[in-house]
């Protein structure tokens, strides 16, 4: 197995590269910026992009997503209820002061309790409302991992003062959706250091 997270663009998104060794295929979640170090790292190791998975549709995270399929074929995956999202990413541009990267609708969506991953190292979408309406995890039970997007971080939780964000459904989503978890759980979050699931419930201030 291929595993590596790394943080790109300039709000530090993390970008996550997920490969099977005996398949050599691959997926990749939100990869914001850096598309040309991502597009290398998938090449230089050998393996075929085959899904490009989006946890909310915040510029951050889905901006680099068309110009990865275009050099790779990969198709898109996005909650649709993060579409309006989509659509007014001119205007999220205009808060970071950057320009607007081209979009598309999603090629597939991506729902709660749906299968997807690689068939070696399968994760189900968990659907998180608060921090966007269409935020989604990745669980992989397998691997005892979950990417959180931007629904929870080390000590905190996303912010819900954005259009879709609102502060009761995130923490409904952490509590309902997330704490429900085993508490040795690594969660890989959208931005910053990885945290486990038990720290989460015993230390997050928010959460108590």
């Amino acid at each position: 197995m291929i595993l590596e997270t790394f943080p790109v663009g300039p709000l530090q998104c993390n970008c996550t590269l997920l490969g099977d060794e005996e398949t050599r295929e691959a997926i990749v979640i939100d990869p914001h910026d850096e598309i040309g170090r991502i597009h290398r790292r998938i090449t230089t190791t050998g393996l075929s992009l085959k899904k490009i998975l989006i946890t909310h549709a915040h510029i951050d995270h889905v901006g680099g997503a068309l110009r990865l399929k275009a050099l790779t074929g990969a198709p898109i995956y996005l909650n649709e209820n993060d579409l309006p999202l989509l659509q007014m990413m001119a205007a999220q541009a205009a808060w970071l002061g950057v320009d607007s990267p081209e979009t598309a609708p999603p090629d597939e969506p991506l729902n709660d309790g749906q299968r997807v991953g690689l068939a070696n190292y399968p994760a189900q979408i968990i659907h998180t409302p608060g921090h966007t309406q269409g935020s989604i995890c990745l669980y992989f039970a397998p691997l005892k991992m979950i990417l959180a997007g931007d629904t929870i971080f080390a000590g905190s939780i996303g912010r819900t003062d954005l259009p879709g964000g609102n502060p009761e459904q995130i923490i409904d989503s952490i509590h309902s959706r997330l704490l429900t978890l085993p508490d040795d759980t690594k969660v890989v979050p959208g931005h910053g250091p990885t945290t486990t699931i038990g720290a989460e419930r015993k230390t997050n201030p928010f959460l108590q």
